[in-house]
């Protein structure tokens, strides 16, 4: 477990945690969290990450939402976690944890959101992909590129590839793309195969 601090009276709970890092060789964007800090009064968790930036999330958005009459008494960052979740502990004596994946998508970090759409669209490229009654080396060939780099794009783990070469290898594979921006600033994509 985590150690923590307890301001009793100021309605406030806080632990800090030992070095992580925010991103890998990997292009994967990983958040570790280096601190976290429950506000019983505001009735919101404040988690600061690695590189410095603070977010907000609230009570009400835990999977079991923590009542008034049900104070957190202490937060910690959970190592056993991986640094990447935090773990409360409530007056009741119940117990929860919360990932930064769920803190970045309530707050809609642009990164995160970028990061899911890229994901999004890889996982349709491996679906379509197994599909195609194409080779990977011919795919590769049409693509102007390597069999691994083939397989780097369809690796669902590496995001440091871009939109275009997605979009790319979806219209050789006969796809059209289409993406519709919400009003509520959530970007989706549909595909639609000829």
């Amino acid at each position: 477990m985590g150690s923590g601090k307890l301001a009793a009276n100021a309605g406030t709970s806080q632990c800090e945690a030992g070095t992580a890092t925010e991103g890998s060789g990997s292009g994967r964007l990983i958040v570790k969290i280096k601190s976290v800090a429950a506000n019983n009064k505001k009735r919101e968790f404040l988690i600061t990450s690695r590189a410095g930036r603070d977010f907000y999330f609230p009570y009400q958005k835990a999977a079991s939402p923590i009542g008034k009459d049900n104070q957190v008494r202490k937060v910690y960052v959970d190592s056993e976690l991986g640094r990447e979740a935090f773990t409360f502990l409530l007056d009741s004596g119940e117990e929860g944890s919360i990932h930064i994946e769920q803190v970045l998508d309530f707050n809609k970090d642009p990164n995160y959101l970028a990061e899911l759409l890229i994901y999004q669209l890889t996982t349709e490229c491996i679906k379509r992909v197994e599909q195609a009654q194409i080779s990977r080396r011919q795919l590769a060939r049409q693509l102007n590129t390597s069999v691994p780099q083939l397989y780097r794009l369809l690796d669902p783990v590496n995001t440091s590839k871009s939109m275009k070469q997605l979009i790319s290898l979806l219209s050789v594979l006969d796809c059209d793309v289409d993406l519709v921006v919400t009003p509520g600033g959530v970007a989706t994509q549909v595909l639609s195969s000829d």
